[in-house]
């Protein structure tokens, strides 16, 4: 049985890597080799494909934060005083909850939970003042 390696050349069956995989994983073999990932990886996503699942899973795994455990006092901040800004917040975090996290990465936690902060379309910057 020949296989296409995914490089323009047809290799036998065992050649390309599938010995023991059955004759069901030809074309699994034959993705693999195109596509340069491991066999059982290209059989998982042929099997994904067969059940309609087409797009890409997400990689890793989201860690938790330390942020989440704080979620209602940031929220609370942000309600209190809508102008507040991240160096505030960043400070009160440290000085009333004892949680030690940088301007960045508060606001990547506020990003990734919907919150954004955008300066409004009729604030003008300064003509007089220099930049």
């Amino acid at each position: 049985m020949k296989v296409d390696d995914g490089k323009g050349t047809e290799r036998g069956y065992s050649e390309a890597g599938g010995e023991g995989l059955g004759r069901r994983h030809v074309g699994a073999a034959g993705a693999a080799g195109r596509f340069g990932v491991g066999i059982s990886s290209a059989i998982r996503w042929i099997a994904r494909a067969r059940i309609g699942e087409l797009a890409p899973r997400p990689q890793g795994r989201r860690r938790a934060s330390s942020l989440d455990a704080h979620e209602a006092v940031i929220v609370g901040m942000i309600e209190q005083r809508k102008d507040i800004t991240l160096n505030e917040m960043v400070e009160r975090l440290a000085t009333e909850r004892s949680v030690k996290i940088s301007r960045s990465a508060l606001s990547a936690w506020l990003c990734g939970h919907g919150w954004t902060f955008k300066k409004s379309r009729h604030t003008h910057w300064s003509k007089t003042a220099p930049s």
